[in-house]
């Protein structure tokens, strides 16, 4: 755990803590009950809400809550009641606040979504392209990050296909693919770009996203070519992969005498021309 932070809702704080290796920001319940409530004593209505609530809601709190260590109002750390966002929202749906209405609506809507888009999912895909638009990216871009996600999805079903978990073997995998064609982990990769909960590749420049693409796509041949079975053979088809991938990238670099893989995130890229975003530095 690291990198304890007070986040304003309607001007009210909300304790928070960053879970790095979940990579999930965890919020105090007390707080955020007490800024939809406006309840004078919200540890005390926290209390009252467990209460009430049914032995089988119970159990279900029990998964969604934990216990971490916050800063108090005296500059003291104490166990506090905490949960991720997905917690938070099943929390709020128990709490009968004109506040929490909003939050409410806002679930069904995207419960509805994710329905219609099991039952059509170019509905998806749409979404994700209106999505990104409004976030400001460049029409190129958004093309090559829809492609990037196809590369993805054809991988993870191979993998899949060839004995490999979803998970951790997945995260292990993408890693060990990432650290051959970029020379860093995912992790020390979204370090370097200052990312935490967001998507790594939401932040790549077009040309990242290419090589990315490269990686993930040659390992999809590899994997139907030499048919490997389970994490440990797959790892090393993974790593082939990424190596290959990794290759191009270092002649660009040669070639260009700049660095592929950039310090630099969707913000800084969006401050920038639409030719910055396709081949980086480029003159």
């Amino acid at each position: 755990m690291d990198l304890n932070q007070i986040k304003l809702f309607e001007g009210k704080g909300v304790r928070s803590i960053w879970d790095r290796d979940k990579e999930e920001w965890f919020f105090s319940v007390v707080d955020v009950i007490g800024v939809l409530t406006e309840s004078n004593n919200p540890r005390d209505y926290w209390y009252r809400v467990k209460k009430r609530m049914t032995e089988e809601e119970k159990s279900e709190l029990s998964t969604i809550c934990r216990q971490l260590k916050l800063e108090s109002s005296d500059g003291k750390k104490y166990n506090t009641d905490v949960a991720d966002m997905q917690g938070i929202f099943r929390i709020i749906q128990s709490i009968p606040s004109p506040k929490a209405e909003p939050f409410k609506v806002w679930l069904a809507k995207v419960g509805k979504e994710r329905i219609d888009e099991t039952i059509d999912p170019e509905l998806a895909i749409e979404r994700a392209r209106s999505t990104y638009r409004k976030k400001g990216y460049d029409e190129k871009w958004i093309q090559q990050r829809m492609m990037t996600i196809r590369a993805r999805n054809e991988l993870t079903d191979e993998w899949k296909a060839h004995g490999v978990k979803q998970g951790w073997e997945y995260a292990s995998l993408t890693d060990a693919l990432t650290l051959e064609w970029a020379g860093m982990t995912t992790r020390d990769y979204k370090d370097l770009k200052n990312l935490k909960k967001e998507n790594l590749r939401d932040n790549m420049s077009t040309l990242e996203l290419a090589l990315n693409m490269v990686a993930e796509a040659t390992t999809t041949e590899l994997t139907r070519a030499k048919n490997p079975q389970g994490y440990e053979e797959n790892k090393k088809v993974a790593k082939e992969g990424g190596r290959i991938a990794g290759n191009t990238r270092k002649e660009i670099e040669a070639k260009t005498g700049r660095p592929v893989v950039t310090s630099k995130n969707a913000k800084d890229f969006q401050l920038e021309s639409p030719r910055s975003l396709e081949i980086e530095g480029d003159e």
